[in-house]
């Protein structure tokens, strides 16, 4: 027999535990502190119910969790008792994560920073319809468009759709989440461009077919096994800085080298088993592509600055075989991943899907010239208007007031977008 006292303190504990099992299954725009002035810049509808549905599933294992401990318990040993109460818990804590997640997500357009929120929202739509004005039908049927939110880090990160998440108990993702961090919201970063084509990359189905594809070509290319599988990591990063130089064009590509311009033991430094290509040789790639698109003379100024930061031959930390065939890798995985066709592309390449050329450049161009001016251009599209704005940075532009206007300019269009058409929060087919 059980003593007294054993089953009153576990009767206590299931009580505390049936008490909080149950309270984190729904969120709804009161609930996350949403004024009637914030709808604006607030999650569509359809991102509070994929948000709803993946709450719900684990509200339901949790009830039936809990059905089974409380129906249970009593004619049990005291540790198989403590084992149900653990997997209760172990679906409590998936809620609580799950919960929290979305919650600090949506609060954030309750905050001062929902325009900004809103304006790369807009942003990240149109990184989309450049792909189905190009490619109509490539998506396979209507996409939940990405969110952004704010969050410490040195840089944007995104967690993809679909995709097991660590932080949630390897809970799926139900739609695109791009962090950004709390001092990088001005609407002048093609780092943001770049988390933004790791989506697309998910969300075109390249991911797996892309990395076969890198990795096949430097095995015919060079024939060496360690330089291959080093590419074969880097083809996920080297995707997304491709293709946003194809968004955003030359501007795109000078933004990523700023950011990734560091003192020389850094930049000359490999990290072993990292996903992210040396810095060194990752503006090289930069440089490459712009001349595959045309850009001869950014290409040839970027290498030029970027060599005279850096100079291998004064000390690197960089495998001598990298740096040795790096003139013919660096071709190779530009052609391959840019230029080369795709079977999950309908037979065509991700410069055919992303095109960018001499006239959309001289747009952004005429855009940078109209902002420095305190004119804000309406006929550019939001991706252009991030590499515009970096363009005018150049000038003696007030940087504050550059980035109000621009970020009102594209919060007050992904609003009027919500309002006029409920479609527009969906990525259609």
């Amino acid at each position: 027999m059980r003593p007294q006292i054993t089953k009153q303190f576990l009767a206590a504990k299931i009580r505390a535990l049936t008490a909080r099992a149950r309270r984190l299954a729904t969120l709804c725009p009161g609930a996350v502190g949403i004024r009637i002035k914030d709808k604006p810049y607030a999650p569509s509808a359809a991102h509070y119910a994929a948000a709803n549905r993946r709450l719900g599933e684990i509200d339901m294992a949790i009830k039936k969790r809990l059905h089974f401990l409380l129906r249970n318990w009593q004619k049990e040993p005291p540790q198989q008792v403590l084992l149900y109460i653990a997997l209760v818990e172990r679906e409590v804590d998936r809620a609580r994560r799950a919960f929290g997640m979305f919650f600090e997500i949506f609060s954030q357009r309750g905050s001062v920073f929902a325009p900004a929120l809103a304006a790369h929202d807009a942003i990240a739509t149109d990184c989309y319809a450049a792909v189905r004005k190009s490619a109509p039908l490539v998506f396979k049927g209507p996409l939940l468009k990405p969110l952004t939110y704010m969050e410490h880090g040195f840089s944007p990160a995104t967690m993809r759709r679909g995709v097991s998440l660590s932080r949630l108990l390897g809970e799926r993702n139900p739609f695109p989440i791009i962090r950004i961090p709390w001092d990088r919201d001005n609407p002048w970063q093609a780092v943001f461009l770049h988390e933004v084509c790791h989506n697309l990359q998910a969300d075109l189905g390249l991911w797996h077919e892309n990395k076969e594809s890198v990795t096949n070509r430097m095995l015919r290319s060079l024939g060496d096994p360690m330089v291959t599988s080093v590419f074969s990591r880097w083809h996920k990063e080297i995707f997304a800085d491709i293709a946003s130089i194809l968004l955003g064009g030359p501007a795109s590509a000078w933004g990523l080298m700023a950011f990734l311009a560091h003192p020389a033991p850094k930049t000359l430094t490999y990290k072993p088993g990292g996903v992210h290509p040396t810095g060194y040789l990752r503006v090289l790639i930069f440089a490459e592509m712009l001349r595959r698109m045309g850009f001869e003379n950014d290409a040839a100024k970027m290498q030029k600055v970027w060599k005279g930061f850096y100079q291998p031959k004064a000390g690197h930390r960089i495998p001598v075989r990298l740096l040795e065939t790096s003139t013919k890798t660096i071709p190779n995985v530009v052609d391959e991943i840019a230029f080369q066709t795709r079977r999950n592309l309908a037979q065509r390449a991700l410069a055919d899907v992303i095109p960018f050329g001499a006239e959309d450049e001289r747009q952004i161009l005429r855009a940078s010239k109209l902002l420095m001016r305190g004119i804000l251009p309406a006929d550019v599209p939001p991706r252009f208007l991030v590499s515009a704005c970096s363009y005018a940075l150049q000038s003696n532009v007030s940087l504050q007031k550059l980035s109000r206007m621009v970020i009102s300019y594209l919060s007050k269009m992904a609003a009027r977008q919500s309002s006029i058409q409920k479609e527009s929060w969906l990525v259609a087919a």
